[in-house]
């Protein structure tokens, strides 16, 4: 079975679009796992239905602990099963539900699948990952490849706005690091694994519609303090500590710089800076 999972922080009108798009193009039997990370809004409650199972966290636990609480949920109850993780802010293109209902049965060894992630436009935002670990660039692909009768590529790591786990693959539950509250999280998951022998790739026969910025530039301080404490952890974790010390120092220098402009922005760098280098390290 097929468990789609989404967290919620104040995106109930996103997720009835989701939802929607689900139900006119899923021919299968599915779950839709919600976990609501702000148990403040009622609205997700008309949500409810047959295959929708809404799980309220205590607290905003952010993007990888509110996955952690949707993927021990369903891999308690079927380890077998396959997750399809999306983002509030996305939909499912037709057909691309039955051909993620096969893939796996058709190439096992896959791990981690991404799909193809249109915008609303038609214009590709995401096609694929790749890491440079001697300068730290992580990349994204937003070239569709044309290469005829291939399933899917290889990648270094594939976007959690639409990525499918096969928990077969897995002796125990597959779980994001929390320490990433939100931003890299999808990035350090799929090189932790990788490390681990798992095979991650994107296929373009399975694709999603995504609204990018629809959500997360509600609050550009709180943006900029996550995304640049994220970045940082993820240097540490994966790139070298040389590599960590000019990125670091790049971004301090450039928070600096927007001081005068963009006050939330630079404000919300150097407090992301200083949280993580005051950060108490996280036993494994």
């Amino acid at each position: 079975m097929i468990y789609f999972l989404t967290v919620n922080y104040y995106s109930t009108d996103w997720i009835a679009q989701l939802l929607a798009s689900i139900e006119a193009n899923v021919s299968f039997s599915y779950r839709f796992i919600l976990v609501n990370n702000s148990p403040s809004e009622l609205s997700v409650a008309d949500l409810k239905r047959e295959t929708v199972e809404i799980i309220n966290s205590p607290d905003n636990l952010g993007f990888g602990g509110g996955c952690n609480l949707g993927l021990n949920w369903i891999y308690d109850r079927d380890p077998q099963g396959i997750v399809w993780l999306v983002n509030p802010d996305t939909t499912i293109a037709p057909n691309s539900s039955d051909r993620a209902a096969t893939f796996f049965k058709d190439y096992p060894e896959i791990s981690i699948l991404g799909s193809l992630v249109y915008e609303p436009s038609g214009k590709v935002w995401f096609a694929g990952g790749q890491f440079q670990r001697e300068t730290g660039a992580i990349v994204e692909t937003k070239t569709l490849k044309r290469t005829k009768n291939v399933a899917y590529f290889p990648c270094d790591w594939v976007s959690g706005c639409s990525l499918l786990i096969h928990l077969k693959n897995f002796k125990t539950c597959p779980q994001f690091d929390p320490e990433f509250f939100i931003y890299y999280e999808d990035f350090d998951f799929c090189r932790r694994y990788a490390e681990k022998g798992h095979a991650i790739a994107l296929s373009p026969e399975v694709q999603t519609i995504h609204h990018p910025s629809s959500i997360v530039n509600r609050n550009l301080y709180l943006k900029y303090k996550y995304s640049t404490y994220s970045y940082l952890l993820t240097m540490q974790r994966h790139a070298s500590g040389f590599v960590l010390f000019v990125r670091l120092m790049r971004l301090l220098f450039h928070a600096i710089a927007l001081l005068g402009f963009k006050p939330n922005v630079a404000i919300g760098k150097l407090e992301g800076i200083a949280n993580f280098l005051t950060r108490s390290p996280q036993v494994s």
